[in-house]
């Protein structure tokens, strides 16, 4: 089991496939990562952990990533078929659920 917080190995990969994408990208335009890095207004080491598809990178540091190179629509469109979120909403589930609240002891002191 992973401690609470750590990403799982799924979203790992995710992000990992995410900076492979942005580095070719920068390379297809021949750009240097230094030279991106100053675009985004991020260190060179920042740069070098976004294209490791780092989890402690800010997502924003992705997203300018995305912008400098063109490539932010792609972004706009994550999540935008939702279609699993859709078939619950047409369910009519209700939107919460209220528990009892439970009775605390005073305290004694």
């Amino acid at each position: 089991m992973r401690p609470k917080g750590t990403p799982s190995t799924k979203t790992l990969d995710a992000l990992a496939r995410l900076g492979e994408r942005i580095r070719l990208a920068r390379v297809r335009r021949r750009v240097t990562s230094a030279l991106l890095a100053e675009r985004i207004g991020v260190s060179h080491a920042t740069m070098t952990a976004i294209e490791r598809g780092a989890p402690g990178v800010a997502a924003g540091h992705y997203a300018s990533a995305l912008f400098c190179l063109g490539l932010l629509a792609d972004l706009e469109r994550v999540a935008a078929d939702d279609e699993l979120g859709r078939r619950l909403q047409d369910l009519g589930l209700p939107k919460r659920v209220n528990l009892p609240k439970t009775r605390r002891e005073p305290r004694r002191g």
